[in-house]
């Protein structure tokens, strides 16, 4: 195949057309620096301004104020797991979780590997993770409410985050972050990794607030604190510099060309749209998440019978289609329909959906 693919691959995920032509005419000479970006130094002047400007338009992006630090690190989302009730725990204070699947169980998992006192709060596994718990209580002696925000597997994202009072909201917003707007007020730390709706993989990133600073402990080892990431501003060792530089243009093209998150939120409900609509207007597909709790990132769905799901996946990829295999888990298909996916792309599939079942239903 020598024309690109629609790519529904939920992670590494697709990257916006003018980011890759804009890294592909910089790659071999980095601003007439004689040098790829993948050469030069970490302590230059030249990446010290690509990072500069990365952290600058998240704060834009996400209106963060000064209280706010932007971190680039590595170990993905699942480094992140650990490090959270590392940093923002003592050994006595309860830390709560609300389980939605696969990524908020394994981060439950790793807090009570730490020995800390785990209370799993709200939890959608009595209905296989196909919704998002209406009722989240709230205890005001917890360090922190952990929650996942969008379940890439499942196929669910909170529509409002819960209201957890003076306890601060921690989010593993790996899969929708900067897809639409959101308060950021009551979240004392957010992560990411990068490879679904900002960059590539290798790359993770982390927005905390400065009260959560104050609570890391003095005795971790020296690259598990946030705070040494902090004060050394991405910098205590050699961080993904390549990785990093094309989260700074993936922002630059959806704070620039797309018009910000207001413009990316419109887009994301229209393509979404898009594919439910069709869903629920016929019986040959069937969606997996509960309506309320559908995601706008990740929509799963069934067919008829295995063999029938294999053929689509298989046909679906001879046309261009890429990616819709669901997860090793739970099987169907998944079409990820991140900020990058351009609403012709989910078009396209409709329309292969619609011409499967006039061959197959």
């Amino acid at each position: 195949m020598t024309e690109r693919i629609y790519n529904f691959n939920p992670g590494p995920a697709m990257l916006p057309l003018p980011v890759l032509e804009e890294a592909k005419e910089e790659l071999l000479n980095y601003k007439g620096s004689g040098m790829s970006i993948l050469e030069i130094s970490h302590r230059s002047a030249l990446f010290e301004n690509v990072l500069q400007s990365a952290i600058a338009r998240v704060k834009r992006l996400l209106q963060l104020d000064d209280r706010y630090h932007v971190l680039f690190m590595q170990g993905g989302a699942s480094l992140q797991f650990t490090l959270v009730p590392m940093n923002l725990a003592s050994d006595a204070a309860p830390v709560d979780y609300v389980d939605t699947g696969t990524w908020s169980t394994k981060a439950i998992k790793e807090a009570r590997l730490l020995g800390k006192n785990v209370r799993v709060v709200a939890s959608s596994e009595d209905k296989e993770y196909t919704y998002i718990p209406e009722t989240i209580p709230v205890n005001p002696d917890a360090a922190y409410l952990h929650i996942t925000s969008n379940n890439t597997i499942r196929g669910t994202q909170y529509r409002a985050f819960p209201n957890a009072g003076t306890v601060p909201l921690v989010s593993d917003m790996s899969s929708d972050i900067f897809s639409r707007v959101f308060d950021p007020a009551p979240f004392g730390l957010i992560y990411a990794g990068a490879q679904k709706n900002v960059g590539p993989a290798g790359v993770t990133l982390v927005i905390l607030r400065q009260d959560m600073l104050d609570r890391v402990p003095a005795n971790l080892p020296t690259m598990f604190k946030y705070t040494t990431h902090a004060e050394k501003n991405s910098l205590y060792n050699t961080p993904p510099c390549f990785a990093i530089y094309m989260v700074e243009l993936v922002l630059k093209w959806l704070e620039e060309t797309v018009g910000g998150l207001a413009a990316m939120e419109a887009i994301n409900r229209q393509k979404a749209s898009l594919l439910y609509d069709y869903l629920d207007s016929q019986d040959f597909y069937r969606g997996t998440a509960q309506p309320a709790s559908r995601s706008w990132m990740n929509v799963t769905f069934r067919l008829p019978s295995a063999d029938l799901e294999k053929k689509f996946i298989d046909e679906s990829q001879k046309a261009g289609l890429g990616g819709l295999k669901g997860h090793r888990s739970v099987g169907g298909c998944r079409a990820s329909l991140y900020n990058a996916m351009p609403v012709e792309g989910v078009r396209a599939l409709v329309d292969f959906m619609k011409d499967f079942v006039q061959r197959n239903g």
